[in-house]
């Protein structure tokens, strides 16, 4: 069985995550030829070209293998760093910058709930990355090697992967009151949907036309939209008057409260079931993300 040199599996990584030689040589501290020398290196052991130089760079299936072999190595490293941490308390410690331990979480947990859950992990010295996207692309970024875990709404789970339900996140249509006054006074209704301004997340969000269908009784809508890649940003816009969105309650619910935003679709609410999905490995690290997402999910969450 081939016994792949870590420090050139951290360069594959660091090449693929950094998007490219230079960035990768500056993150690791080392010459962009030597960069170079390790990935050679690498190729020659596997057999296999593991990057296509291409504009962006991606890894090639061989290439996928081996960073998922990394991470999990990173893992490992992370479980030993806490098992050191028990056994001898001041030991800094302190896993390398280029060992960051990386999941992916949607951006609507971000903002509520999910950050709150990740702060003892935090403080312990964890050395997470978050990655953020639309919580129906999550799990892509599991299916490609890239992170240990995800927050997602799909319900199947991934070869070599478990899955945990998290509960469901209410989301409601709401408006500045001024712009509601103004634009739909009886709310939202069948007439009026198709004149109204609509904030989404990006391109890939459907929430918005989800909402609308099911709260009007239609099979397929048309809106107008505008694009804010932030949750607190369709907020921010909402709150501006620049149209309606369908947002997390526990996002706006304080603002409804105030009077500063109102509900478009009283008495209609779409609930979207989250899933905890991770690697099926053992690993306190993995326990630990794990129980800390789903505690806070099962207080927060519906």
């Amino acid at each position: 069985m081939n016994t792949f040199d870590p420090d050139a599996l951290e360069c594959l990584a660091a090449i693929v995550e950094e998007g490219g030689f230079e960035r990768a040589a500056q993150r690791l501290c080392i010459t962009q030829s030597a960069v170079s020398q390790r990935l050679r290196s690498l190729e020659a052991q596997v057999g296999t070209v593991l990057i296509v130089r291409s504009r962006p760079l991606h890894p090639t299936p061989a290439g996928q293998l081996l960073l998922k072999h990394t991470r999990q190595l990173r893992l490992l490293r992370a479980d030993m760093e806490r098992d050191l941490q028990e056994l001898a308390p001041g030991n800094a410690g302190g896993a390398r910058e280029e060992e960051r331990i990386a999941i992916a979480i949607n951006a609507d947990s971000i903002a509520t709930w999910a950050l709150p859950a990740l702060d003892a992990l935090a403080r312990q010295g964890l050395p997470m990355e978050i990655i953020t996207d639309d919580q129906d692309f999550t799990q892509e970024w599991l299916r490609e090697g890239k992170v240990l875990g995800c927050v997602t709404t799909l319900d199947s789970a991934l070869r070599g992967c478990r899955l945990v339900p998290l509960g469901a996140m209410r989301y409601v249509a709401v408006a500045q009151a001024a712009y509601a006054a103004a634009q739909a006074p009886q709310g939202l209704g069948p007439h009026n949907f198709g004149n109204l301004g609509f904030v989404a997340f990006n391109r890939k969000d459907d929430m918005q036309s989800e909402f609308v269908a099911k709260a009007l009784g239609l099979k397929h809508v048309t809106l107008k939209q505008l694009f804010v890649p932030s949750s607190e940003g369709q907020v921010r816009a909402v709150r501006a008057g620049w149209g309606v969105s369908v947002l997390p309650e526990l996002l706006v619910q304080d603002l409804m409260a105030q009077g500063e935003l109102v509900n478009m679709a009283p008495g209609h609410a779409l609930p979207i079931q989250l899933y905890w999905h991770c690697w099926n490995l053992e690993s306190q690290v993995l326990d630990a993300l794990t129980s800390a997402l789903t505690a806070a999910a099962a207080a927060t969450l519906a």
